[in-house]
């Protein structure tokens, strides 16, 4: 039996003219020895497993040739008949919290395409606020800006993951949270090792020092760049306030009910 494609009866416009579909199909990456399929969501985990795959698919020799990704998100995307006819499928998904979280810190902190891209939203007038600058995006105002359906959707390191999902259901979920499950279960199942690519692409920032306090919801976002320089950065729990949590709640309601209706709530940043 075919595998059921998620997005595929929202419309009864062509396939090829289903901007939902397409997306999700357009992130659906091939492993192709293997006839597999990964979606692949960013702040995910999705710059190893993309290396990883291009070392899968023959396209690099080895992750000393990292920036080849960079230029290559679409270069393994399926086609309809990939998606179809996949003997095995899966997924990585993260605690909205703390993706969030990551997201601001890694890309609305200090001049980046993304930050860039956030302040044009604005300026077109379909936003939530004006804004000049980013020297009040504090992480306050920008779980508040989200509310804002063209910002929600505005970049792909904070969308939805259910937008990524390109199937009903998947063979496997693995999550971030416990991202060991994944690199021995796809090894042991499609043979792919996973390589760890974040001292390489210099993401996110596990490797800073959490400094303790409060207030940082609000902290400007300048003094949150001197901090990240230092390597000494605020734990992504403490960016919370309850009133953000349930704003969260709200927004990616539809994530965080995949996420404990597979994982449980026991890895989730707010139970």
């Amino acid at each position: 039996m075919a595998r059921l494609l998620r997005y595929s009866r929202s419309s009864n416009h062509s396939l090829d003219k289903n901007a939902e579909h397409l997306f999700s199909a357009r992130h659906a990456l091939n492993v192709y020895d293997e006839n597999a399929v990964y979606s692949f969501i960013p702040k995910n985990g999705c710059s190893s497993m993309r290396v990883s795959l291009a070392i899968a698919n023959g396209c690099i020799k080895d992750a000393s040739e990292h920036d080849w990704i960079h230029k290559n998100n679409d270069t393994f995307s399926c086609g309809l008949r990939d998606l179809v006819t996949a003997k095995y499928t899966f997924v990585i998904l993260r605690c909205p919290f703390s993706r969030l979280a990551s997201a601001y810190l890694d890309k609305m902190i200090g001049e980046t395409y993304a930050s860039k891209r956030y302040i044009e939203l604005h300026r077109r007038g379909k936003a939530w606020k004006q804004l000049n600058g980013l020297d009040n995006v504090t992480f306050d105002y920008f779980v508040r800006s989200l509310s804002e359906p063209d910002i929600l959707k505005g970049n792909i390191h904070w969308r939805p993951q259910s937008d990524f999902l390109v199937y009903d259901e998947y063979d496997d979920y693995f999550c971030l949270e416990d991202f060991q499950v994944a690199v021995e279960t796809l090894k042991n199942k499609i043979n792919l090792s996973i390589i760890d690519a974040r001292p390489l692409t210099r993401h996110g920032v596990s490797n800073q020092y959490h400094t303790e306090g409060s207030g940082f919801s609000v902290l400007a976002p300048d003094k949150l760049h001197e901090m990240k320089l230092q390597g000494t950065l605020p734990a992504y729990r403490d960016f919370y306030t309850e009133e953000l949590v349930e704003i969260v709640r709200s927004v990616y309601k539809q994530d965080l009910d995949l996420y404990k209706d597979i994982f449980g709530d026991t890895a989730l940043m707010f139970q």
